[in-house]
């Protein structure tokens, strides 16, 4: 099952890899993630997506809450939230075919960046399905040369907080 675990940490060299090496030494692979300061400058926030079994998923949490920079940390997917990443992608683009993308960006609610004779860059920000859907089309549309992904960034609806104690 995918997990969503968000972890507010002190903003301090090798908070990242403690939690990173967490991860890892029990086997799981951290498929994206997300990592900046708050609005507080002295604590930042990790957003990570991984996959495993609920009760795994809540070990490595309580392993993970016992960290010396961890405020606090929660697995939003246990929770209603919202999430979003960010997609830049470069395509060629023969001119035939500039029509066709123009489109599909207006489709995909997604921004033109950039254009050259033969190149287009455009971003969109959105759920992880909204993103492959994008590609997918893209990809019918032309070939994609380049594409990097921000991991995803999520936050709990309503009124609960990560906060320090």
């Amino acid at each position: 099952m995918r997990h969503i675990v968000s972890i507010l940490l002190q903003n301090e060299a090798g908070a990242l890899s403690r939690v990173a090496n967490m991860f890892a030494a029990r086997g799981y692979n951290i498929e994206s993630l997300c990592v900046a300061p708050t609005h507080d400058a002295a604590f930042s926030r990790i957003t990570l997506v991984t996959t495993g079994s609920d009760t795994v998923i809540e070990q490595i949490v309580a392993q993970t809450r016992k960290l010396v920079e961890v405020v606090e940390i929660v697995d939003l997917s246990a929770a209603d939230h919202v999430e979003c990443e960010l997609l830049l992608i470069k395509i060629e683009l023969k001119p035939q075919q500039a029509n066709a993308f123009i489109h599909c960006v207006r489709d995909h609610h997604a921004v033109a960046l950039d254009g050259s004779d033969n190149t287009r860059t455009a971003q969109l920000a959105g759920t992880a399905a909204q993103i492959e859907a994008f590609i997918a089309a893209l990809t019918k549309i032309s070939t994609v040369l380049e594409l990097v992904r921000s991991g995803v960034a999520a936050l709990a609806l309503g009124h609960a907080v990560l906060h320090k104690a």
